[in-house]
């Protein structure tokens, strides 16, 4: 079943909450379908329609499609729990409040959640890459609850700026393969672009490596902008929402990334029920936090 495949509908399904009568159908084939391809017949008894819903939405409603992601996810997170089994933001606590990462407050124009990570604040020497991976996973998982982000999926920027051999070092064939996985097809959210940002000549034989297990959509979808980044950057964001530092009018990097780390700190409760059951409904017996509500909320 495919958009617009035995339904009346005739609009963007994405655009439907998740109890429409138009979205149902897809949300039984696909959950029958599952049933039949899935690797662990018990976890289908934990699935909730939110949680199904994230894969159709992120394959625009395509059930062929959308399953083989669902299986694709499981299996990768059978496969890897060395990152997907703790999301404790304790594993990663040092990375978080040294400023690696971070979430824009707004959007961009096309309602993608805008994420960047600053390669130079990761020591190799304290941090692991499958615990810098970790970062990303534990973000992602967080956001992907998010409607908005569900239909609009996420824009990545790369600050390359520190990148050394002791990076490159930590970047092994089978964990380009694994990232690279993860990225395109493993997990159920829609990357709308990368942005290479600061990258030095030590940084292409890396690249070169991951480029190959990319998709031909994924690798039209990355800009790489050098030096002169300031410039460019805003032909793909508007300067309301960037930073400072990245040629923007935002508020500055470390303030974004403390208003994260904040952020991922008072959902743990969430991540660690992401950790163990995460196909189940996510629920949290935490107030809203009113300082990042309306910036980070579901």
């Amino acid at each position: 079943m495919k958009s617009g495949e035995n339904t009346d509908y005739e609009g963007d399904l994405n655009s439907l909450p998740d109890d429409s009568n138009f979205v149902k159908p897809y949300l039984l084939e696909l959950r029958k379908r599952a049933q039949k391809d899935i690797i662990d017949l018990h976890d289908s008894l934990n699935w909730s329609d939110c949680f199904l819903i994230k894969f159709l939405r992120a394959r625009d409603f395509d059930v062929e499609q959308s399953l083989k992601l669902l299986v694709n996810y499981q299996r990768w997170r059978r496969e890897c729990p060395e990152i997907s089994a703790n999301l404790h933001p304790s594993s990663v606590l040092g990375l978080l409040q040294n400023h690696y990462h971070g979430v824009l407050r707004n959007r961009d124009d096309s309602g993608s959640r805008v994420l960047f990570y600053r390669i130079g604040q990761w020591n190799p020497k304290n941090f692991t890459a499958y615990q810098v991976f970790r970062v990303s996973l534990i973000t992602s998982e967080l956001i992907v609850q998010e409607t908005e982000t569900q239909r609009n999926g996420l824009k990545a920027i790369f600050d390359m700026k520190g990148w050394c051999f002791a990076h490159a070092f930590q970047i092994t064939p089978s964990l380009a393969k694994r990232i690279s996985s993860v990225l395109t097809d493993s997990f159920p959210l829609k990357v709308r672009g990368i942005h290479l940002i600061n990258e030095p000549m030590l940084f292409r034989p890396v690249f070169a490596m991951i480029r190959p297990f990319l998709p031909e959509k994924i690798k039209k979808r990355i800009h790489v902008h050098g030096c002169t980044f300031q410039e460019t950057l805003r032909d793909f964001f508007s300067k309301d929402i960037l930073p400072h530092e990245y040629g923007g009018n935002g508020p500055p990097i470390e303030v974004v990334c403390q208003e994260w780390t904040h952020h991922i700190l008072q959902s743990e409760e969430r991540l660690t029920q992401l950790s163990i059951y995460p196909a189940e409904e996510v629920t949290s017996d935490l107030e809203p936090d009113p300082d990042t509500q309306s910036a980070y909320s579901p």
